[in-house]
């Protein structure tokens, strides 16, 4: 599943290559902004961090957009401008909580986890800073299922939709490990490429095609609650693979040599 996995989120970004990258060059821009709002403004006036705020939200909003773009790669249709503001208005209140969460990890990651580390001869800062590391290594692992978990199950309510992620976390935490590593991977990459891919975009699309194909183990279950230690990936994924094709980076980057 992990091999089909890389296969198809490789092949659904190729496909939809110029779109991703224009679409990242407005995650980029956030970005310019903010790093010339910190540098113009500085990071702890009350007009800096309202601007940096802003544009967080900003960031959210639109993802919630590009969640419902990338929803439609991962199963193989091509919409126009009109998937990204339909992915606006569908995801909204998800892009809310979003954001919510994505300034609290900030507040985390930079205030919180530095407090405590830099106390030093406490054995009990010590654990808890050992035990805010494992809380935010856990997050990492169940977040990224958060946006695309919304697409696939849209009654859900926010919260709902983010108890979700730690419930499909714990229950593939094999695949969340990978999962994380290969989110690394693909930063890597797009610090390489300034952003533009896999980049943002790149990244959501990932986690589609993840929680896509997570889905037909659970479609399974639903009909067959006593085979949980019988999947068969090939069987479930017969007819992903019968659409994605035989491809080949090869053939791809190179067809003429057919």
């Amino acid at each position: 599943m992990k091999g089909f996995f890389i296969k198809k989120a490789f092949f659904d970004g190729w496909d939809n290559l110029l779109v991703m990258v224009a679409q990242n060059l407005i995650y980029m821009a956030i970005i310019i902004c903010a790093i010339y709002t910190t540098g113009l403004l500085g990071e702890f006036t009350f007009l800096g961090i309202s601007i940096l705020v802003l544009l967080l939200f900003a960031e959210s909003v639109i993802a919630g957009g590009t969640n419902h773009v990338v929803y439609n790669w991962a199963h193989y249709k091509k919409e126009g401008f009109s998937a990204f503001k339909t992915g606006i208005k569908r995801n909204f209140r998800h892009a809310v909580l979003f954001f919510f969460l994505q300034l609290l990890l900030i507040l985390y990651v930079t205030i919180i986890i530095p407090f405590y580390s830099m106390v030093e001869g406490n054995a009990v800062t010590f654990v808890i800073t050992v035990a805010l590391l494992w809380i935010l290594f856990i997050f990492s692992l169940a977040f990224p299922f958060y946006f695309a978990l919304s697409e696939h199950l849209p009654a859900d309510r926010p919260f709902k939709t983010l108890k979700k992620c730690f419930i499909i976390m714990i229950d593939n935490i094999g695949f969340a490990v990978f999962y994380l590593f290969y989110s690394i991977i693909c930063l890597l990459i797009s610090i390489f490429t300034l952003g533009l891919v896999p980049g943002f975009v790149g990244k959501q699309l990932a986690s589609q095609d993840a929680v896509k194909l997570l889905m037909y183990k659970y479609d399974f279950l639903e009909e067959h609650p006593d085979e949980r230690k019988n999947i068969n990936w090939d069987d479930l994924l017969f007819e992903e693979k019968k659409n994605l094709g035989p491809r080949s980076l090869k053939n791809t980057i190179f067809p003429w040599k057919d």
